[in-house]
């Protein structure tokens, strides 16, 4: 996995390069955003299950098609089942998140993701609101956690909808 210091000093390494003015001002950046990425983190460890039983009942709520008899999540097997996936893209957005780098989240859930989805038949829509949601509800807790700026906490997330909503699974 790597980070955003790594991704950058690869990046600079590969032509040969020093760093310019623009690798440190991402630096600078990184580290004074470091603190406030541990924070959100904590705050979302210290209520992970809660964030995702929320985000499922959201869900569930505004698609309630999807626990009716037919439904993707119909059956408590798959209900479950939509839970634990939720749980893995908060985990891994979290990784990510204080990373500051998404290579982690294509490497350990999106791969993979695809092709399980595409042999199961998972509708894609849903998923992609549940994670919408999910990050709404982590930047409320990382609010509350007092982290004043939230907007970092949209990179994963997006990237997470962003990469699923392009692909044709």
């Amino acid at each position: 996995m790597r980070d955003a210091v790594t991704s950058l000093i690869k990046n600079y390494d590969v032509a040969g390069r020093y760093f310019d003015r623009n690798a440190i001002d991402s630096l600078k950046s990184y580290f004074e955003s470091g603190t406030a990425r541990v924070q959100a983190a904590g705050a979302i460890n210290s209520n992970a299950a809660g964030l995702v039983k929320q985000a499922g009942l959201r869900l569930f709520e505004e698609l309630p098609e999807l626990i009716r008899p037919g439904g993707n999540a119909y059956t408590t097997r798959r209900y479950a089942a939509c839970l634990r996936d939720m749980d893995y893209y908060l985990r891994y957005a979290t990784y990510a998140l204080v990373a500051g780098n998404t290579n982690v989240l294509d490497e350990r859930v999106l791969q993979g993701l695809r092709e399980t989805y595409n042999s199961l038949g998972v509708p894609i829509g849903p998923t992609v609101r549940g994670v919408q949601i999910l990050k709404d509800l982590v930047k409320e807790q990382v609010l509350a956690a007092g982290v004043a700026n939230t907007a970092f906490v949209d990179e994963p997330f997006d990237h997470i909808t962003r990469e699923l909503s392009e692909k044709d699974i």
